[in-house]
């Protein structure tokens, strides 16, 4: 079965909130807000869930926390200075003071918890993955066009001050035309998440890669808005007994996809659990007329390549020197992207003030966030589908397009 909705039948079904319709922000956010209205929400989850600085926010209260760890609800009520706790998030649901949900549960938890937010009659941000399976992605689909409420997902990529370069790039037309991009998520080391103190399993353990892909396909899908369609996908694995018996019966730690764009484009992600590597998140761009790199290591420079006058190479054989330049970090969070209470850096390369300003002000100015219900579905079905892939010995398989 595959859904595809164009943009007109969706904000026209399902874009309606207190009464006006929304409007759509690809590749743009608001700066200072002009306006005084509040969005009261409940913030869910002490981890991750601590480092959004929705308090800094002119336009926002924080009216509640919860988690199921009492030592984890305290964490959120200090930092964000809020004085009502609840022990979970169905008690939490309850309160009629609170307009919208920000959801840092376990990813296998995120559809469930988004859709019961969402039929309780309040917004949702919600962390990446949007959603671990196609069934989720259709209900979840559904249940934001049936509601009529917002949708976010919190994908840290699209804000980061890298991509965020790349898209001010793209619009101004300094790649041409852009024929492939590649993007990697290296986290050597996370097996130390897979299991708790007691020995329990996690949700993370044995987590396939591609299952969490929104940090890699948001490189492309952020910047150029193209729809990954096609697939074929590698897994590699060692046979350790550590990924034995996960939930999943995932035996890959590492999976490398390679992606068609609608645009008939390539475009390569990859996502690594174990390995001699470079704990990052980076993308890169190539153009006919320019591409960007961004940097391994942050106390790196990212790069700027574009091409040169034709000479020839020790063989005699002509060719085009690329000519390569640094191209200094930018530190957007410095402008007036953002208010000027939450102007200062943030977790994952600054990205985390970008994330609440933009979830808080496309409520308060009625318009879809930039990583929308159809956006957070583009970011996620595609790993889905590339994992079947891998599953299946790396067989090219078609990626439906929810919209």
């Amino acid at each position: 079965m595959k859904t595809h909705m164009n943009r007109r039948d969706f904000i026209k079904t399902a874009g309606i909130v207190a009464g006006t319709t929304m409007l759509s922000s690809r590749f743009a956010f608001a700066g200072e807000s002009v306006s005084n209205q509040e969005i009261r929400i409940g913030v869910v989850g002490g981890n991750f869930g601590t480092g959004f600085y929705f308090n800094e926010h002119p336009n926002c209260i924080v009216e509640a926390v919860s988690d199921l760890i009492p030592e984890r609800r305290n964490a959120l009520m200090d930092i964000y200075k809020c004085k009502k706790s609840y022990e979970s998030l169905d008690l939490l649901l309850r309160d009629k003071n609170i307009e919208a949900v920000v959801l840092f549960t376990p990813a296998t938890d995120h559809a469930k918890h988004a859709i019961l937010t969402l039929n309780a009659g309040k917004h949702v941000l919600s962390a990446v993955p949007a959603v671990m399976n196609i069934q989720e992605a259709y209900d979840l689909f559904y249940a934001v066009k049936r509601t009529g409420l917002s949708y976010m997902m919190a994908e840290t990529s699209t804000f980061f001050q890298i991509v965020i370069s790349a898209k001010e790039m793209y619009k101004k037309g300094e790649f041409g035309n852009i024929f492939s991009s590649a993007a990697q998520y290296y986290h050597p080391g996370l097996e130390t998440l897979y299991f708790t103190n007691d020995g329990k399993p996690t949700w993370r353990h044995g987590l396939p890669p591609m299952l969490y892909p929104t940090h890699v396909t948001s490189h492309l899908i952020a910047v150029t808005g193209e729809r990954l369609t096609s697939v074929c996908c590698n897994g590699w694995g060692d046979g350790s007994p550590i990924l034995k018996g996960n939930q999943y019966n995932n035996p890959f730690w590492n999976e490398t996809a390679l992606f068609r764009t609608n645009k008939g484009n390539t475009f390569i992600g990859e996502v690594c659990w174990r390995g001699a590597l470079a704990g990052t998140e980076r993308g890169e761009w190539h153009g006919d007329k320019m591409s960007y790199y961004s940097a391994y290591k942050s106390t790196d420079d990212h790069k700027v390549i574009t091409t040169s006058d034709l000479g020839t190479d020790h063989g005699g054989f002509v060719v085009s020197a690329p000519r390569v330049e640094a191209y200094p970090r930018k530190k957007w969070w410095e402008t007036d992207m953002l208010p000027e209470t939450m102007r200062h850096p943030s977790g994952h390369d600054d990205s985390h003030c970008f994330i609440t300003h933009e979830f808080i002000s496309s409520l308060i100015e009625e318009r879809e966030p930039e990583v929308n219900i159809r956006e957070a579905l583009a970011y996620t079905i595609p790993g889905i589908v590339a994992h079947e892939s891998a599953m299946k010995g790396g067989i090219q398989l078609n990626i439906p397009i929810i919209e």
